[in-house]
């Protein structure tokens, strides 16, 4: 079965696996291994060599692993697809493979906190020029960009206040200049938006998140061009981080593709009535959600995404101290940093997942003291809703 014949959910759960050359199994056996045997050592060294298709060490591949990558390659419109241990894995082997000193590396100044980490206490360390652009304006791109940038990286929508970035716009400007563009869908999913299809070389997920959909185990994902990915593998996974995915997150991740799509419908249906009722709060100053139609990226949202999304931010009229309040005051939503789970979660980013910033760096990249992160769960609207309404009275 192909993507020319099926559908995004059909091919989730059946491609590149057939149980009747498996003994029978409808789920994919979870290869345990940790090496692999050799039938003569001319076949092991020319596997070793890259002459011969096949298994060596699951440092480098694993049975397993690869019919994730290649239901993930298909779903995100890649050639190929890389498993790794964690979101961060991804990101980190994806950038070590394509920078080197003196290299510039263009990204979009709001980040995720751990991205923003990597990049301004880890690459900068290493003589790579890390410059922080506003994406949302791709002109601010076509000022920045040069001969020297090797890769722009981005999130869209963007962790944690939902900006918008124009993915084909971006790869328009980059082209020229023969610099990757590197995109992290976590957000959106493959089911709502596929940025290669849109002129992206790269695409990385935290697989932890919606992929995954359940909350109980970590894993990355990293998806491009045959060659990309195999330097990828070859060189940042296997030699840089040996951030592999283990064989069991694979299949917890394959279970989770079974039901992405349906998951993903009933997180945008019950994110955008939150958003709709939060919008109408008087303790709530600003609501950032595409599907609003008072929403600045509403426009691009609509050309970019085939639906809007579960995740929301709005900004507290009572700032910093008015956020900490809310979060202690839910009883049904969870204070957590994670997103993308059954479960309703919600944290306050200038407190948790973005305070490795300084208040004037959260400032300078969007991040204002009283921001509220929302990933709106599978549970019943009306419970959502009430939880959140008794938490805000009298903010």
């Amino acid at each position: 079965m192909t993507k020319q014949d099926a559908g995004f959910a059909t091919r989730a759960i059946h491609n590149f696996y057939d149980p009747l050359q498996n003994e029978g199994a409808l789920t994919p056996p979870i290869h345990l291994t940790s090496t692999f045997a050799f039938e003569t050592a001319e076949s092991g060294g020319r596997r070793f060599a890259g002459e011969e298709a096949g298994y060596i060490y699951s440092r480098i591949s694993n049975p397993t692993l690869d019919i994730l990558e290649k239901r993930m390659a298909d779903l995100e419109g890649g050639e190929a697809a890389i498993a790794t241990a964690s979101g961060m894995g991804a990101i980190t082997s994806v950038l070590w493979s394509f920078l080197q000193p003196g290299d510039e590396l263009i990204v979009d100044k709001t980040l995720y906190g751990c991205t923003f980490a990597f990049m301004r206490h880890g690459l900068s360390r290493f003589g790579i020029d890390v410059s922080y652009v506003d994406l949302t304006d791709p002109a601010n791109l076509v000022e920045a960009i040069s001969q020297k940038t090797k890769i722009v990286y981005f999130e869209t929508p963007a962790n944690p206040n939902m900006r918008l970035i124009d993915i084909a716009k971006i790869a328009d400007i980059a082209k020229p200049f023969e610099a990757r563009v590197v995109v992290d869908n976590t957000y959106a999913t493959p089911y709502l938006t596929r940025p290669i299809e849109l002129g992206a070389d790269i695409v990385v997920h935290s697989a932890t998140k919606y992929l995954g959909g359940h909350g109980d185990v970590v894993a990355g994902l990293a998806i491009g061009s045959q060659e990309d990915m195999e330097v990828t593998r070859l060189v940042g996974m296997k030699d840089m981080t040996g951030a592999v995915m283990a064989p069991f997150n694979a299949m917890l991740v394959m279970r989770g593709l079974k039901t992405l799509s349906l998951r993903m419908d009933r997180h945008c249906e019950n994110a955008h009535a939150i958003a709709q009722m939060l919008a109408h709060s008087p303790a709530v100053q600003s609501v950032y959600y595409p599907g609003l139609e008072t929403d600045p990226h509403h426009e691009l949202a609509k050309k970019q995404m085939a639906n809007f999304g579960g995740m929301i931010a709005f900004e507290l009229v009572g700032g910093y101290e008015a956020g900490i309040t809310l979060m202690n005051k839910l009883k049904m939503i969870h204070r957590a940093v994670s997103l993308g789970d059954a479960e309703t979660l919600i944290q306050h980013p200038a407190s948790m997942t973005h305070s490795t910033y300084t208040p004037e760096e959260r400032e300078a990249h969007g991040i204002s003291e009283g921001l509220v992160r929302l990933s709106v769960g599978l549970e019943d609207i009306e419970d959502i809703r009430a939880d959140l309404e008794q938490a805000m009275s009298g903010l």
